[in-house]
């Protein structure tokens, strides 16, 4: 028999890379979809024929108690959220309402439906913030430093609660940056190949950046994704830490990209203080070494192979797209 799983988020980059992953795995894929004005479904397009779409939506408990009633899966994938950090501190109540109350109202749905359902929470590096220790592993104490971190942590610890409280196999896990060429274009990575692809295909002549020295510790969302199959695939629920153990800065992402496409970044990029965040998330590295030695994970694509599979990607585009 096979198994059925319910992603919500699929129309995001993670969710598009598990429905692949799943399906490979021979799962009935439902992916949760919000009722959108405009469509936005170009990341799982080729999958369409593959997969069950149903509606529903993080801030309507019932649709939630709907969806897992009908579709009774042996696991839930929760991706969905307001996921730009930056527009978290416009729109903090919202922000709020998603990415912690909407976590809670899914784990209420699994409550009240069934309680054998198997359920992963995405959770951010950004809860650690303003970061204790270097590199951060799961006993790292959070301090998060925006609206969209705060909220992180409450849905990772109301995760936490419902596991405790009520034996749900739930599971969080503390992704670091990951990032392909399925990013949008808000996301520094993909704002950087993409203005690479611009000035080389002459459309564009400078790209403006904030800081140029934030560290991050960048993987493929390809390999990540593989991690939230392998922690729902365990005999016992709980969080890891997925990451690379590598950091670097925003400016070696500019120098692999720019010189991969043979331009010279110090022609090109300008940094506008506009650009910089409120409170800044200055060095985030993390320490991946329980996910290895428990879940056998480990990244396949290192730094420079994600920035040029990216930069590949938009050159490859219609231009400006």
């Amino acid at each position: 028999m096979s198994k059925r799983a319910v992603i919500t988020g699929i129309t995001g980059q993670d969710g598009s890379y598990l429905a692949e992953l799943l399906l490979e795995q021979g799962y009935e894929v439902v992916g949760v979809t919000r009722r959108l004005s405009a469509p936005n479904s170009w990341r799982i397009e080729h999958l369409l024929d593959r997969i069950e779409l149903r509606p529903a939506d993080l801030l309507d408990q019932l649709s939630l108690i709907r969806l897992v009633d009908d579709v009774r899966p042996h696991e839930l994938y929760n991706l969905a959220a307001m996921s730009f950090v930056p527009a978290s501190w416009d729109q903090p109540l919202l922000t709020g309402e998603y990415n912690a109350q909407g976590v809670t109202r899914v784990m209420e749905a699994i409550r009240q439906v069934d309680t054998s359902i198997r359920v992963y929470q995405a959770s951010s590096s950004e809860m650690f913030g303003k970061v204790r220790e270097t590199p951060q592993s799961e006993a790292t104490p959070f301090y998060p430093r925006s609206p969209y971190g705060v909220s992180k942590v409450f849905a990772h610890y109301i995760t936490v609660n419902y596991r405790e409280s009520y034996d749900l196999f739930a599971v969080s896990g503390i992704l670091f940056n990951h990032e392909s060429p399925r990013r949008g274009l808000e996301f520094v990575t993909r704002k950087v190949t993409h203005g690479v692809a611009r000035i080389k295909a002459g459309l564009a002549d400078t790209l403006s950046l904030g800081n140029l020295d934030a560290r991050r510790d960048w993987g493929f969302a390809g390999d990540y994704v593989r991690a939230m199959w392998l922690m729902l695939q365990r005999d016992e629920a709980d969080d890891y830490v997925i990451a690379t153990g590598k950091s670097h800065s925003v400016r070696e992402l500019v120098e692999v990209a720019f010189a991969h496409a043979g331009l010279d970044w110090r022609e090109h990029v300008r940094t506008d203080p506009a650009l910089l965040r409120p409170a800044e998330v200055d060095h985030l590295i993390g320490n991946p070494a329980k996910a290895e030695r428990e879940l056998g994970w480990r990244p396949s694509v290192d730094f420079e192979g994600l920035v040029r599979m990216m930069v590949d990607a938009d050159l490859e585009r219609p231009s400006g797209s």
